[in-house]
């Protein structure tokens, strides 16, 4: 998390800073609220659409972000924070450009007029650029009211958990046609002086990354290199723990994973795909298993509407929640289904033993007898200490009961993958205990 918000706002205060020293307007020009409006709209303009931009270029899933960022999941954290952070600075330019007419047709304001600072009179090329691009500012101010009421819609819906997921991913496209159109509008309402200043190189490398991206979502192009056709083949249902394992037989081309990733599944095209972490190790025999959980709407009904044959889609691997680290002692801690990566792991370890000492806390509200015994099978093979804690018999899990059982916890990576409330709780409460923050580790499992 630490690393995504270092992203977020160095990405805000270097692009501020470029508008900064690339705006030409003097202080001493900004002596009334009309001269202050014509500056703030250029650079929420700016400051807005690089936002967009940065979060659209996430939208598309570039893995070769995720070791800098944390993994797939803190990325689409990142893109969550950057869309709210679009969605405020658009609010902002639009009540700047509306607002002060509507005052002072109230009366409440005087018109004063504002002459903006002359171009460059030494480069000719700008005083060219900018009377090619004079003739589009009337359209360009339409199309962009109308694509800003359109992303503004979306980004909402975007943030409204009751939204339902099988219609709020085909309707998240229509950001990438809102992108493109407020893409041009900010090109021909910008100030052209801009692009020989030091904002020109990085506003056009992000116009062009943000172009291509909303083009791959608007062709349905995103992760296309990524994604295999596979063949349920074997299903175990779990109806006391009210989940259901699958067995995936992948028929397309598959660079493997890493056990505790997790990838996209698509059972039915209408409702699109959604992420699971794989349940197993990969072994190259062309074989996953997902555990899937009836935790909504939709993952409800899979139990009746999925059988050995149905044919689906696998988009991935993603993620780093993959046990990396140098400590020689590791506790991981499991809430509920999110025994799932941990399982993986376990099964890779007993086939090739990394020698760390190991610490399994699970905690789960439901005791089935079959998933704990395979659950205790698995940590023998592997070498793991398995602590498993049943809500109703042995109350609830925390930092202190991780303290007691495990005497050089300080001295361990601690991974976690459970319920979010229970997993930010944990951290607090280790991290105040004197658990360095870097030891903390954890999946943000939440895509929107």
């Amino acid at each position: 998390m630490r690393t995504i918000r270092r992203v977020f706002w160095t990405f805000l205060l270097l692009l501020s800073a470029a508008w900064w020293l690339s705006d030409p307007t003097p202080m001493a020009d900004l002596t009334h609220v009309f001269a202050w409006r014509a500056v703030l709209l250029q650079y929420t303009g700016v400051l807005g659409i690089g936002v967009m931009t940065l979060a659209l270029v996430l939208a598309v899933r570039p893995v070769v972000f995720e070791p800098w960022l944390g993994g797939l999941d803190k990325m689409y954290r990142l893109h969550k924070w950057l869309g709210i952070t679009a969605l405020a600075l658009s609010m902002a330019h639009w009540l700047l450009a509306v607002l002060p007419g509507q005052l002072v047709g109230l009366g409440w304001l005087r018109r004063q007029a504002y002459s903006a600072h002359p171009l460059r009179t030494e480069l000719p090329v700008l005083e060219w650029l900018q009377q090619a691009l004079r003739g589009q500012r009337g359209m360009a101010v339409v199309v962009g009211e109308w694509a800003f009421y359109l992303a503004v819609l979306m980004m909402l819906l975007a943030l409204v958990r009751f939204f339902p997921y099988r219609y709020f991913f085909k309707v998240h496209r229509l950001l990438a046609a809102a992108f493109l159109a407020l893409a041009w509008h900010a090109v021909v309402l910008m100030r052209v002086d801009y692009w020989v200043g030091v904002l020109g190189p990085p506003l056009a490398v992000l116009w062009v990354a943000g172009s291509v991206a909303a083009l791959r979502v608007l062709l349905r192009r995103v992760a296309a290199g990524r994604k295999a056709v596979g063949e349920i083949t074997a299903i175990t249902h779990h109806e006391a723990l009210q989940t259901m394992e699958l067995t995936v037989a992948i028929k397309g081309r598959w660079a493997g994973h890493q056990a505790g990733q997790f990838a996209f599944v698509t059972f039915h095209t209408r409702e699109g795909a959604h992420p699971f972490t794989i349940a197993s190790p990969w072994t190259g025999d062309g074989h996953i298993r997902f555990h899937v959980k009836a935790l909504g709407d939709y993952t409800s009904t899979l139990a009746q509407r999925l059988q050995v044959g149905s044919v689906v889609q696998v988009e991935g691997p993603y993620g780093q929640f993959t046990f990396g680290g140098t400590r020689p002692r590791q506790i991981w801690v499991a809430g509920g289904i999110g025994i799932t990566p941990f399982i993986a792991r376990m099964q890779a370890l007993a086939h090739a033993p990394d020698g760390k000492a190991i610490d399994l806390f699970h905690a789960t509200k439901v005791h089935d007898a079959h998933a704990i015994g395979q659950l205790e099978r698995d940590s023998q093979a592997a070498g793991v200490r398995l602590h498993v804690l049943w809500d109703e018999r042995d109350g609830l899990l925390d930092a202190q009961r991780i303290a007691a059982a495990v005497p050089q916890w300080r001295e361990a990576d601690v991974w976690f993958c459970g319920p979010a409330a229970f997993g930010q709780a944990l951290r607090r409460d280790l991290l105040a205990l004197g658990l360095p923050a870097e030891q903390f580790h954890l999946e943000l499992f939440e895509m929107r």
